[in-house]
């Protein structure tokens, strides 16, 4: 792609919201929430008016994203040319029990990569299913490290390349190596949705991986993220949002009520219903007892799992409901989703044995090493920009 049609891209992406517009933290009542998901489900009545909507929704997500690469009816592998060469910057492998690890940092914007591991399975033969992990915002505790980092994500992402997959851990926008802009810029969430798109791009291209049978996986934001994604592309065969999808709030911040995405001229939606845009493709719900996903059982599944059955897919869709846990994706929802995984994308669940992961500290997992990228020009690019960019259109108030 020339870099001034990548250029023009940005500048789309930082007019599709207002510089003057705060952002949008949105939490309602619960109850209201429930009669809300009540009186949308009224607006359609068959599996054929949910497609129409469906659609409209896709087509009013991503004209607010503001990416013009993205294609209003999801397929966008026919588009991935037109975002040009990947440029991969890699490591050596670094070899363990069952998998082996490369640092990884493909192209996203000009002068700026979507940074990452990539986590191969060993003593397998391919082509393999692949899985994209975004992390959360979980920030350092005590020992442990911070987003892609955490020993959960390396545990997770080992555990299903030791199930015979092949996945990668990105950096959220902001976070780790990324180098575009901070993570509460207005554009983080389109900035993030567009290297999501990018990651996912990259894993259809290789000759490893069959592109039939991808998946995303991720919790909390990068729960977000794993609905997005499978709403926005098709190539997405299966989605497992671990403690984000609700009713009720749609997270707390720029990357995931920003634009904001939930309300247009005339219509209201929220995540759950974004969550269902996935049908008829698999997908597993996994909430908790702790945080907004509590309802998850009586409110939101419900909604989705109509979808689902409206589309004649009723046994492709679950929900995974830990009463007594809270926001985090830990052992227990890790483990159904190693299930769910291993039954939708013919992975290995005998291989399902996190006691064989290797944890590595942080500096063995940078691309850049830790003096960083030598250079941060998507950063440069993106406050050149700013002067220069018109406001949209207001979006309606939310309701």
């Amino acid at each position: 792609m020339h870099k001034g049609v990548v250029s023009l891209m940005l500048a789309a992406v930082l007019c599709s919201r207002s510089a003057g517009q705060g952002e949008r933290l949105i939490e309602l009542d619960p109850g209201a929430a429930a009669a809300r998901m009540e009186a949308m489900r009224g607006a359609w009545g068959d599996g054929a008016a949910w497609s129409l909507r469906a659609a409209g929704l896709r087509s009013l997500l991503v004209g607010r994203l503001g990416l013009p690469t993205l294609r209003a009816d999801g397929r966008n592998g026919e588009s991935a040319a037109a975002r040009g060469a990947f440029d991969p910057i890699a490591s050596a492998p670094r070899r363990f029990d069952g998998y082996e690890v490369v640092n990884l940092a493909v192209r996203s914007f000009d002068g700026s990569r979507v940074t990452g591991n990539l986590y191969l399975p060993t003593g397998r033969g391919g082509p393999f299913p692949a899985v994209l992990c975004p992390h959360g915002h979980f920030g350092a505790t005590g020992d442990d490290a911070e987003g892609r980092f955490r020993r959960d994500m390396q545990v997770r992402c080992a555990t299903l390349a030791r199930m015979g997959a092949v996945v990668f851990a990105y950096d959220m926008v902001g976070w780790g190596e990324s180098d575009i802009a901070g993570h509460h810029d207005p554009a983080a969430l389109s900035l993030q949705c567009y290297n999501s798109v990018r990651a996912l791009d990259y894993l259809c291209s290789r000759e490893d991986v069959d592109a039939s049978r991808v998946a995303i996986t991720g919790a909390s934001g990068g729960g977000t993220q794993t609905f997005l994604l499978a709403a926005l592309d098709e190539r997405v065969a299966v989605s497992v949002p671990c403690v984000q999808v609700s009713a009720h709030f749609f997270g707390g911040c720029e990357c995931e009520t920003g634009l904001p995405i939930h309300t247009y001229e005339g219509l209201v939606t929220n995540n759950a219903e974004i969550a269902a845009m996935a049908a008829p493709r698999p997908m597993l719900v996994i909430s908790d007892g702790a945080d907004w996903t509590s309802n998850t059982p009586r409110v939101e599944f419900p909604y989705i799992l109509g979808v689902y059955a409206e589309l004649g897919a009723a046994d492709l869709v679950g929900n995974a409901h830990f009463g007594d846990e809270g926001h985090d994706y830990g052992p227990s929802k890790r483990a159904a989703m190693y299930r769910f995984l291993a039954r939708r994308l013919g992975l290995d669940l005998g291989a399902a044995d996190e006691s064989a992961v290797t944890i590595e500290p942080r500096g063995a997992l940078l691309v850049y090493g830790d003096a960083g990228p030598p250079d941060r020009p998507g950063a440069a690019a993106l406050e050149a920009l700013r002067g220069s960019l018109a406001s949209p259109a207001a979006a309606s108030p939310d309701q």
